[in-house]
C-alpha cells in the first residue's frame, strides 16, 4: 500500500526522545535524523500537526521543582516545549519543509499564538504547525494537549511516538516478560490504569472517537509505514 490511511495526523513525540542517550538537553544529531524522517513523510502529501513534550529540559530541573510551586513548575514545562518546537522547526527547514510554531502563550517575537482557524489553514497549504505551550494552563499535561489539539484541527488520528514499540502491561525496559497489547479499547487503557497517555488526554479520545496509534520512534522508518497502514505498535480506539 502507498497510499496514506489518513489524510491529516498529529505526531506527539516525548521531549526525551529529542535528547536521545545524553538524557538532557537537545542531542543536534538525533533532531535531524528525526526532522529528515518527517520530511521523508511529509512527500506523502498528509497533513502534519506536531505536540513537543518538555521533558528532555524539565525532568533535568526536577528535583528543583519538587519544591516549587506546581503552577510555577508547570509554565517552566511549557517554555520548555516552545524551546523544543523551535529547534524542531529549525531542523525541519533545513529539510526544506514549511513550518510554523504556535504557542498557547503568547510570545509573538518568538511564535504565532494558537489560533485554530490559521492553524488549519497553514495545514492545508502543506505546512507542518508545531503547537507549544500546552495548553496554556497549569495541570494539564503535553498528552492533553496534543488530544485538544488533534480534535481542534479535526485529526484522523494521534501517532504517539515513544521509545517502545507499543503499550504494554508493565514497562517492557524493566519487566522482562511484560505483556504487550495490538489493540486496547479506552476503557481498557484507563481500568488498567496503562501509562500510554494521562486519563485526561485518553478521555478526551474516547468522548470524540479519535484513535491513538502507539509506536516506537527509534526504529527508522516506522511513522512512514503507520501512516501507510502496516500493524505496527498498538492502536486504542472505540
Amino acid at each position: 500500500m502507498s497510499t496514506p490511511i489518513f489524510k491529516r495526523i498529529l505526531l506527539k513525540i516525548s521531549g526525551e526522545a529529542l535528547a536521545a542517550d545524553q538524557g538532557f538537553g537537545i542531542d543536534t544529531k538525533r533532531i535531524h535524523e528525526i526532522a529528515a524522517e518527517l520530511a521523508d513523510v511529509h512527500t506523502l502529501d498528509i497533513q502534519m500537526a506536531i505536540v513537543v513534550g518538555g521533558g528532555n529540559f524539565f525532568r533535568g530541573v526536577a528535583d528543583q521543582a519538587k519544591d516549587m510551586d506546581r503552577v510555577s513548575a508547570d509554565h517552566m514545562g511549557m517554555l520548555a516545549t516552545v524551546i523544543n518546537s523551535l529547534a524542531l522547526q529549525d531542523a525541519l527547514e533545513k529539510q526544506n519543509v514549511y513550518t510554523r510554531v504556535q504557542t498557547a502563550i503568547e510570545m509573538n517575537q518568538v511564535a504565532e499564538p494558537f489560533i485554530r482557524r490559521r492553524a488549519i489553514r497553514h495545514l492545508e497549504k502543506g505546512r507542518v504547525v508545531i503547537f507549544a505551550g500546552g495548553t496554556g494552563n497549569p495541570y494539564f499535561s503535553t498528552d492533553t494537549a496534543a488530544s485538544l489539539r488533534a480534535m481542534e484541527i479535526k485529526a484522523d488520528a494521534i501517532l504517539k511516538a515513544t521509545k517502545v514499540d507499543g503499550i504494554y502491561d508493565a514497562d517492557p525496559m524493566k519487566v522482562k516478560d511484560a505483556k504487550k497489547f495490538d489493540t486496547l479499547t479506552y476503557m481498557d487503557v484507563l481500568k488498567q490504569g496503562l501509562k500510554v497517555m494521562d486519563s485526561t488526554a485518553i478521555s478526551l479520545c474516547k468522548d470524540n472517537n479519535l484513535p491513538i496509534i502507539v509506536f516506537n520512534l527509534n526504529q527508522r522508518g516506522n511513522i512512514r509505514r503507520v501512516l501507510l497502514g502496516e500493524k505496527i505498535g498498538s492502536l486504542v480506539s472505540a
